[in-house]
Order: structure tokens, then C-alpha cells, then sequence
């Protein structure tokens, strides 16, 4: 278990040595969303705990206990903190294997956890007693090869998407910010500088609808009922409604009746981690809103492309940078967006623009959509071959 550089993020001098944080520990999977990167020195200090190829990260507080990945190698050089513990294994295990056994056994994890007086923890003790169910290497790499194959394909897949999110991206950025399909034009000035003429100044509420959503106490969270959103649920693009908390269905269906999420919203987060963004499928209803999380919709169907575009670009990351208050962590909400302007073409190249980005919206759909089967085959098929309800044998057959 790591340590964090004293000064807190301001401490993070940079350099070429990335500090592993909760936040980028997710389940199966590693975000590289708000890596941080420490220099030689700071990193010297914390070489107790020097990441290896193969190690498995574990998270060990807060509202993100008990996720588990494995470290991708490209991330490497790295260190953790002390929100993230690294487990690993002998010669006699396969550090898959051990990846998905402490999947297995997250429910005893998360029980343990909630033993504290505050925030739910892992110790370094509780992690030393486990104990881990060990069968032999041969049956150890079956089990893996089975999982493994399905989180291959998820990981392609998410892959493919990051691709689809590139081509997007560089699109709005031809059309909007370059204007490379209006060059041959004429240019006129205005307050964001240089536009191609017949283009408008316009505030981004008259173009797209947003809100923010409410805010819903620990002391409203129940077992059964109604799933809502948190800023750690958006991660890769896609809502992980696996581990979220819930909401009396009264509560859902009444005073929060006008927060629940609809296909082909778009989220974004806007406290802390700024910038992370998903578009709500069917898959994910029903959901409620949370606060720090801002939902969007165009106010023309049909241009959900262009706001699609708009959200992921720099032109709006930088925006909410430039404006997010907060001494603690950066804030960013719905009275920032009421002051924002874009530069718009009229209707005929917006269209023209949302139906090319459409299509690839359609195919991330369509890709996402199978990755959640994907998932759910997995998680479904990993307690019993864990627990040998399934066996190896008949699988194969």
C-alpha cells in the first residue's frame, strides 16, 4: 500500500512515473483518466511499492473498495497510493486467476470493509488473512482461459469504440474549431475570433437542454429500488451501473420523477474529475440523476450528433476548465453553461454534420451493447467455476 506526496495534488511535480490512484482501478478494467505522474525522486521515496508487470491493483477505501484489475504494461513505469494496494502472486498462481478470484470473493471484501467507523477499508491485515481457494495450475489456467476469452472480446471492443470516439472527435474538430469544409469561403470576425461568414455567436442553451441533478443523502440509499448515477459510475465512455447506489422506486418515481435518465441522454461529469462522459443506453434504464453529474439533450433530435461532438471536444474540456470554481476540487454546473456561447452554421450543416456522427453513435451502441452481454456472460458464469459448480470438463464439451 502506497503513499501520497505530501501537498496533495498539487504535489504531483510530473515526470515519467505514473502514481496509481482509486479512481483509475476499475473493475477488470484501468482508466487512465486523471493518471497523475510523480518525478524520480518523489518516486524513489515510494519504491516499496513499484508496480510490476502481472500485479494485480486492489482498491482499499472509499466509495470504490474492493475493485480489482490488473495493471496494463503501457502504464508502467508506476507507484500506487495509499488508497491502492497491490496483490502479488507466487509461482503457484496464475495472476489472472487471482484477478478473478478476488472478483469472486468481492462480496466478502465489501463486507469486511464496512467494518470501519468512517469510510469502508480494506486493511493490510484483513488482506494478509484471506484466504485463496487454490486448485491446481492446469485447472487454475482453464478457469482463466474461459474468462479471459470473454474479457478479450469486451476489451476489443472497447478498443473499436476508442477508435469510433477518435474519428468523432477529429470531425468536430475539422468542422468546428478548424473549419477545414469552409475554407473556401469568406471569414469575418466576431468575440471567439475568426468564423466563416453566416456563422452565429450563440449561448449553448439555446441549442442544447442541461441538468444537473439532485442531491440524494446517504441516508436515502437503499437495497432494493431504483439505481442512480454517481460521477464514479462514467468511466471509458460507458455507465457502470454494476456497483451503483440506489433509491427508494417511490422516491424515483416521485420528487425525483424529472431526473430519471432517458435513452440517448448524455452525461457529464462536473465535480472533480471534469470531462468524463457516456451516453445513457436502454441497458442502463431505469437510472436517476445525481448530483455533479449534468445530463444533455439537444433541443433538435436530430442534431444529437453535433452535441455528441461538442461534449467530447477539447473546445469544451478547456471550457470547463477555465470556469470550474472550488478550492477543494474543481466545480463546474449549469450557471457556467448559461454563460457559454458556440459558434453555429445553420441547420443545413448542422444536420449534415449530426448525420455522419450519428452513424458512428449507432455503431458505439451496437458495440457497447454487446460488451454488457459480454459482461453479464461472464459474471454470471464466474462464481461456478469458482466454486465448481461448473465444471471445467463439461464447459469444454
Amino acid at each position: 500500500m502506497g503513499a501520497t506526496p505530501k501537498g496533495g495534488r498539487d504535489s504531483y511535480l510530473g515526470g515519467n512515473i505514473a502514481l496509481i490512484r482509486s479512481q483509475n482501478v476499475l473493475d477488470f478494467s484501468f482508466s487512465k483518466l486523471g493518471l497523475a505522474y510523480i518525478n524520480e525522486v518523489q518516486a524513489e521515496k515510494l519504491s516499496n511499492v513499484e508496480v510490476y508487470e502481472k500485479d494485480v491493483l486492489l482498491n482499499i477505501t472509499g466509495d470504490s473498495v474492493a475493485r480489482v484489475c490488473i495493471v496494463p504494461n503501457n502504464v508502467l513505469p508506476a507507484r500506487v497510493n495509499q488508497h491502492v494496494a497491490i496483490i502479488r502472486g507466487n509461482d503457484k498462481v496464475d495472476y489472472r486467476y487471482l484477478l478473478y478470484y478476488l472478483q469472486y470473493i468481492k462480496p466478502q471484501l465489501l463486507s469486511l470493509s464496512q467494518g470501519g467507523a468512517t469510510r469502508n477499508a480494506l486493511t493490510k491485515k484483513m488482506i494478509e488473512e484471506l484466504e485463496v481457494k487454490m486448485p491446481s495450475k492446469g485447472i487454475q489456467k482453464e478457469i482463466v482461459s474461459i474468462l479471459y476469452a470473454l474479457d478479450s472480446k469486451i476489451e476489443l471492443n472497447r478498443r473499436i469504440n476508442d477508435n469510433l470516439e477518435q474519428q468523432a472527435q477529429a470531425l468536430f474538430k475539422a468542422w468546428f474549431v478548424d473549419f477545414e469544409p469552409f475554407r473556401g469561403g469568406k471569414f469575418v470576425d466576431s468575440e471567439l475570433g475568426m468564423i466563416p461568414e453566416g456563422w452565429n455567436i450563440q449561448p449553448i442553451s439555446s441549442i442544447f437542454n442541461f441538468q444537473e441533478g439532485p442531491g440524494i443523502r446517504n441516508w436515502q440509499y437503499v437495497n432494493n429500488g431504483t439505481k442512480f448515477i454517481n460521477i464514479r459510475c462514467i468511466n471509458n465512455d460507458i455507465i457502470n451501473i454494476q456497483d451503483a447506489n440506489m433509491i427508494s422506486d417511490e422516491e424515483a418515481q416521485g420528487k425525483y420523477a424529472h431526473f430519471m435518465l432517458k435513452e440517448n441522454d448524455i452525461v457529464i461529469s462536473c465535480s472533480g474529475t471534469l470531462g468524463r462522459k457516456a451516453l445513457v443506453l436502454k441497458e442502463y434504464l431505469p437510472l436517476c440523476l445525481n448530483t455533479s453529474v449534468i445530463r444533455f439533450t439537444p433541443r433538435i433530435n436530430r442534431q444529437l450528433g453535433f452535441l455528441y461532438g461538442y461534449l467530447g471536444s477539447s473546445l469544451f474540456l478547456n471550457k470547463q476548465i477555465e470556469l470550474a470554481s472550488g478550492s477543494v476540487q474543481a466545480n463546474f454546473g449549469p450557471i457556467h453553461l448559461k454563460g457559454m456561447s458556440i459558434a453555429i452554421p445553420d441547420n443545413n450543416v448542422l444536420n449534415q454534420f449530426s448525420d455522419i456522427v450519428n452513424s458512428i453513435i449507432q455503431k458505439k451502441k451496437n458495440i457497447i451493447s454487446e460488451s454488457l452481454r459480454l459482461t453479464n456472460l461472464r459474471d454470471s458464469i464466474l462464481p461456478k467455476l469458482m466454486s465448481g459448480k461448473i465444471k471445467i470438463d463439461k464447459l469444454n464439451s
